[in-house]
């Protein structure tokens, strides 16, 4: 059966909040940046932001080459932004208060307009365009390597592969890298994962986060005011998970780049830490945060967890993911492309949020799944259902 476009519950709140976000100009034209050409300059701390992702470096899967000596490679993505730029975000934050109930008397609590503030800047940030950086990787032999990253594109964006060497490094190490010349806040963290043993793929909001994904204004109030919130039982699951299968952690989602720090923060919380996959939506227009969640979300994750199997083609694939979106046609999908990959695939049946009856009718699973053996796809309610089978795997 093919499910539903999805509706949201709120157009007029969605609507009006395009309507600030274009009239407050944070809507940046994209065409001027095709009648220029900026001149390639270096990253300045006095004048830049800069986020470094963390990563899962691999080794090439080459049948030559596979073993012991031979380098690592991983993906790094940094983000470049002019510091202090968008001060002035009251009415912003005034209208994200009133449209999720905050108005009146609650929404003039010092403490909530300065939460919806702060999760709201980095929607708002000017990107730094053409701008380059060095980063330092130390490695466990004492040595430190120095790349170049960069230049930025339009959107403030480095996204490149390098590669290290592989004297004293090994499976399941971790190190911090970091920008030269630059304060500790500029880093990232890479796991070197080898080309065997187990990979988890999890979804984050309502598979490990309560999000209300299925709900605008329920996305604008768990991103911009609550509190974030695991999943009761998850991070019990997880830490299962982790114990038994020492697996390397992916955490692929449909929520923009903006929130890499309020999710990396979340999961480093309650959850092992991973590589997040997000979504490269529009820094400048929070009138897409909403869309980002819920709008062809299938080919986006497919992309990422494709590109997964480039580097892990030999690893043993769990699938984690729920009902709201469409992670259980995807997993699926991904399963039908490389069955002897995915190993097993778990979707949390979300009953806590209402209007999802479609979603979860056993008709919806039934067709998803209709070409995955019964022994591999998994519906569970409460995380507690699928611990035994960890075992099994």
């Amino acid at each position: 059966m093919d499910l539903p476009k999805r509706k949201f519950t709120d157009p007029p709140a969605i609507k009006r909040l395009v309507k600030i976000a274009r009239s407050s100009g944070v809507r940046r034209l994209v065409t001027s940046y095709l009648w220029r050409n900026p001149s390639i300059q270096a990253v300045d701390s006095h004048q830049h932001t800069v986020w470094l992702f963390d990563n899962t470096a691999y080794q090439s899967t080459m049948p030559k080459t596979i073993g012991k000596g031979h380098a690592w490679h991983v993906e790094v993505i940094a983000c470049v932004f002019q510091k202090d730029s968008r001060k002035d975000i009251s009415k912003l934050v005034a209208t994200i208060a009133d449209i999720i109930g905050l108005d009146g008397e609650v929404g003039t609590q010092r403490e909530i307009r300065h939460c919806i503030a702060e999760r709201l800047r980095p929607f708002l940030y000017h990107t730094a365009e053409a701008h380059m950086m060095m980063l330092e990787i130390p490695l466990p032999n004492h040595t430190t390597q120095i790349h170049q990253i960069g230049p930025t594109d339009h959107n403030g964006v480095s996204v490149q592969t390098v590669t290290t060497g592989s004297r004293g490094v090994k499976d399941g190490d971790r190190i911090r890298s970091k920008l030269r010349n630059w304060n500790s806040t500029a880093t990232m963290d890479t796991t070197f994962a080898g080309p065997e043993g187990w990979l988890v793929i999890s979804d984050i909001d309502d598979t490990i986060k309560y999000t209300k994904t299925s709900e605008s204004t329920g996305i604008l109030r768990t991103t911009f005011v609550d509190e974030p919130k695991p999943i009761a039982g998850t991070p019990q699951l997880y830490y299962q998970i982790e114990k038994q299968l020492q697996p390397a952690w992916f955490y692929v989602s449909a929520a923009p780049f903006n929130l890499y720090p309020f999710l990396r923060h979340f999961i480093h919380s309650h959850f092992a830490p991973g590589t997040l996959m997000l979504r490269g939506s529009s820094w400048l227009d929070v009138s897409e945060l909403v869309r980002s969640f819920t709008v062809n979300t299938k080919a986006y994750k497919m992309k990422w967890i494709e590109k997964i199997h480039r580097w892990f083609p030999h690893r043993r694939v769990l699938c984690i993911g729920d009902s709201t979106q469409e992670d259980p046609e995807t997993y699926a999908e991904i399963y039908e492309n490389h069955p002897t990959w995915v190993r097993a695939i778990w979707i949390r049946k979300v009953t806590d949020v209402p209007h999802l009856e479609e979603q979860n009718s056993p008709e919806r699973f039934e067709a998803a799944f209709k070409n995955v053996p019964n022994h591999i796809w998994r519906v569970f309610e409460e995380p507690e259902e699928v611990r035994d089978l960890i075992a099994r795997l």
